[in-house]
């Protein structure tokens, strides 16, 4: 538990692509550290379990809010229901993600335009709807899951690893961007983790998704002058 001056406890935060693996792992605990949790994902039921636990703790509360992220009227729904709800949105995390087939060679154009959509513009999206109040609060943390694909591309990976290495680069100039006026960026780089994106590859030691979650923890509960900008995980 961080230090009670920088609790979570009355903090709000949004997690997308939280019905399941590193999303529902963040919101959880977030949750446990006293933060009210949205949770935005597509899968609604996914959603509404994870909801239901969360509030069976007692700790933070929680709410569902099915939500695209490559919609932009969504994204900024979902912001506006957790305002109304919790007064203001201090934590965004920038879950969401599509890995799909991203050798250039298999000209699988659609999936490319969903991951771009998803990983690219959906980050945009949420940093947009929430940046105007954070700013105008002088408080506000982003937090932005990159890859460990964003260092490095593989010949499987041509056009996954081009929308984690933006991701990284929003990240990087985003921080520049905000230097002096309290509002905090994270970009955190998991290697593979245990999830259902991962799920068909078994020749490689994965991370769980409580590690990425616990990475989270320890951006957020830093004192208010500290930014950590930038975490990587990985398997060792």
């Amino acid at each position: 538990m961080a230090d009670e001056k920088y609790s979570l406890s009355g903090k709000t935060a949004i997690i997308t692509g939280a019905s399941g693996g590193i999303g529902a792992a963040i919101a959880k605990e977030l949750a446990k550290e006293g933060a009210n949790v949205v949770l935005a994902a597509r899968r609604a039921e996914k959603l509404d379990e994870i909801v239901q636990a969360i509030n069976g703790k007692g700790n933070g509360k929680a709410l569902a809010v099915p939500t695209d992220v490559a919609n932009e009227a969504e994204v900024r729904s979902l912001v506006n229901r957790a305002n109304d709800l919790f007064g203001s949105v201090d934590i965004y995390v920038n879950n969401a993600g599509q890995m799909l087939s991203a050798s250039v060679r298999d000209r699988e154009v659609e999936q490319w335009e969903r991951m771009i959509d998803v990983n690219i513009k959906g980050v945009l999206y949420g940093i947009d709807a929430v940046l105007p109040s954070m700013t105008e609060r002088s408080s506000g943390h982003i937090i932005n899951i990159a890859s460990v694909s964003g260092f490095e591309a593989t010949k499987k990976s041509t056009v996954y690893s081009a929308t984690k290495f933006a991701v990284r680069a929003i990240s990087t100039g985003l921080e520049k961007e905000l230097a002096r006026t309290g509002v905090r960026v994270t970009n955190i780089s998991p290697g593979m983790v245990d999830t259902r994106l991962s799920s068909g590859v078994s020749d490689r030691k994965k991370l769980e998704a409580e590690d990425i979650a616990k990475a989270v923890v320890y951006a957020v509960t830093q004192p208010d002058y500290v930014n950590v900008n930038e975490i990587t995980v990985r398997p060792v």
